[in-house]
């Protein structure tokens, strides 16, 4: 991909905050250089490496861009006159993962409640900016990762009945369970066509 930057794009990216060398390096990282000699080098590289991050243009690890990164590469590819428009999530998508999280780790589940004494659902507005960043990078979708809470959370209560022991307990708080990126072994088992098999008595098969 080549950068074809019109006075047009210039202005629009100028409006949106970013610099010719926010492009520039974002380019670098989409050409899979090796930037990290430049960022040692260079106090002034270095910064503008985690400007990227923040504003959400490369991953969090640095190593790619996000969704939001492409897109800003494809605009100034383009030869029309329109205007770059960053897409936004849809906060309802992170409502619903936000509601699927259990608030505490107390719980009822077929017809035995089992006592907790923790809150689980915390930090709303970081989860949110957590939540976002985690869709820019474009691996996983918000329904994907609330599909993955459901088996996690429906695999603790079903493991709880089967112990005789509450297994919610050891559920991390909403936002640790965001940053350590705790869905992700159970998008994988999801991927691998694994399921609960809920039952009726107080056994269960996982």
């Amino acid at each position: 991909m080549k950068l074809n930057l019109s006075p047009h794009h210039f202005e629009e990216i100028i409006k949106k905050s970013y610099s010719l060398d926010h492009i520039f390096l974002l380019k670098m990282i989409y050409d899979q250089l090796d930037i990290s000699a430049l960022c040692e080098e260079s106090a002034k590289i270095n910064t503008l490496y985690f400007s990227l991050k923040r504003k959400g243009l490369i991953s969090e690890t640095g190593d790619k861009i996000t969704t939001l990164g492409q897109e800003l590469l494809i605009f100034i590819d383009t030869k029309d006159s329109s205007k770059f428009v960053k897409k936004k999530n849809d906060v309802t998508l992170f409502e619903q993962w936000f509601k699927a999280y259990p608030g505490t780790d107390s719980f009822e589940y077929k017809n035995k409640t089992f006592t907790g004494c923790r809150s689980l659902r915390q930090n709303k507005d970081e989860c949110r900016l957590k939540f976002d960043k985690i869709l820019l990078e474009g691996e996983y979708s918000a329904e994907t990762m609330i599909e993955a809470l459901n088996y996690d959370v429906i695999q603790k209560k079903e493991q709880s009945i089967k112990n005789s022991t509450n297994k919610l307990t050891y559920m991390q708080n909403s936002l640790t369970y965001l940053n350590q990126r705790s869905f992700e072994p159970f998008i994988e088992l999801i991927k691998e066509g694994h399921k609960i098999e809920e039952t009726k008595n107080n056994g269960t098969d996982i």
